[in-house]
């Protein structure tokens, strides 16, 4: 195991035992779930570099286990991650959590490796950067790796909730391996990315998040001073790719309103940095016709339209495209869910369709659905050209215990 990761068990392993003499044993709770995951992926057209795989089967454990005291205020929460995958980079495993928390009053605080999210939109969460994007394991960049921090929260009721991070540990992203799909012609090591800072992953980062709502409005505002989590790419004239972690300034602001069945949604982004400073911005609305049929079926119309300055060098494609979705629920016993929807490139012809779909059987297994269809990518694109062979299906079954 990891020097860093060693070092964050010892410490909530040496808080639990202080504060278990302290309690009744007797008011202590444990929780253990484990799902055991079965995934198989198809790229059906013929690769577009040498050595790249079509066919994808993959086995993958998810434990999670929590442990809780002085009548809930007190916790530590574990959540684990391992894939075997044909894909060497993609066979992976992390800790996605494994923190100490304790809530009294209006405050929380928490210390070790956890997951924090934030945004609103549908189709790209720019805001969203306290944690490292899990690249080899989902193409939305949906999942993320578990970050090192200390959080503290400030609950106030005329005033918002305030959040306050000190993140002393900065993840690298994994890239696809040889074998792999959704990759650069040349492979990427990322051991091979180098830092802006001389400090490198030890750079001391920090951020702060600020959130609150007035009748139907709902507002975040944050900023984050440290080492990006994208790294910043430059092609050369021979193909070559060089890339770096720069030291970023983000401020973020997230917005939506709740109208009746309309959700208005905003997300925007100012960074900036030595080597680049840019806006982004996502914007949209989402209209939800519920209980059509009478036995809850809800269906959600999605629209975004999404904005990058930094047009072709955006590192997820997305400088001035359309989404357009539709969520389905049919609130039904299974929890059956379909999430489709496009995303179109406003000056090329440029598309991605996408198709999520998952339903669960008998009380303890969920099988998904997953496709993306690249279709008429635009050479020129200097990201997404190197993905325009790379559609796919995915199946998964998981097993609940």
């Amino acid at each position: 195991m990891k020097i860093k990761y060693i070092y964050y068990l010892l410490l909530l392993s040496g808080v639990f035992t202080t504060y278990a003499q302290n309690e009744d044993i007797k008011k202590v709770n444990h929780d253990f779930e484990l799902e055991l995951e079965s995934e198989y992926r198809y790229f059906y057209d013929d690769a577009l570099f040498e050595d790249q795989k079509d066919h994808f089967p993959s086995f993958a454990i998810r434990p999670e286990y929590a442990i809780d005291w002085n009548k809930g205020y007190e916790s530590i929460n574990f959540k684990g991650f391992f894939r075997l995958d044909v894909d060497d980079e993609r066979t992976h495993w992390d800790i996605r959590e494994l923190y100490y928390q304790k809530a009294k009053n209006n405050w929380e605080f928490s210390l070790g490796l956890k997951k924090v999210y934030w945004g609103v939109t549908e189709s790209n969460h720019l805001v969203d950067i306290i944690n490292q994007t899990d690249a080899v394991e989902t193409f939305d960049g949906e999942e993320k790796l578990g970050q090192p921090m200390a959080q503290f929260t400030w609950i106030t009721q005329n005033l918002g909730t305030f959040d306050f991070f000190y993140l002393p540990y900065h993840r690298k992203r994994t890239f696809a391996g040889e074998k792999g799909r959704l990759r650069f012609p040349v492979v990427i090591d990322k051991e091979d990315l180098q830092y802006e800072s001389s400090a490198e992953e030890w750079r001391q980062d920090i951020a702060f998040r600020w959130k609150h709502y007035f009748d139907i409005v709902d507002i975040g505002i944050s900023h984050f001073y440290g080492t990006g989590r994208e790294p910043l790419f430059d092609f050369d004239a021979t193909g070559n790719i060089n890339a770096f972690y720069p030291v970023i300034n983000q401020t973020g602001l997230e917005l939506q309103i709740t109208h009746d069945a309309f959700l208005w949604k905003l997300e925007s982004i100012y960074r900036n940095a030595d080597a680049q400073d840019f806006f982004a911005l996502v914007a949209g609305l989402e209209y939800t016709f519920s209980n059509i049929d009478g036995n809850g079926l809800d269906i959600g119309l999605l629209g975004e339209y999404l904005y990058d300055e930094r047009d072709e060098l955006a590192l997820n494609a997305l400088q001035n495209d359309l989404f357009f979705g539709s969520r389905i629920a049919f609130n039904d016993t299974q929890d059956t869910s379909i999430l489709i929807g496009g995303i179109t490139d406003l000056e090329s012809d440029s598309t991605i369709f996408s198709l999520e779909a998952s339903r669960r059987f008998g009380s303890s297994w969920t099988a998904e659905v997953e496709a993306r269809i690249f279709n008429n990518i635009d050479q020129n694109e200097l990201i997404l050209s190197n993905f325009r062979e790379d559609s796919f299906f995915r199946i998964s079954i998981s097993k609940y215990f």
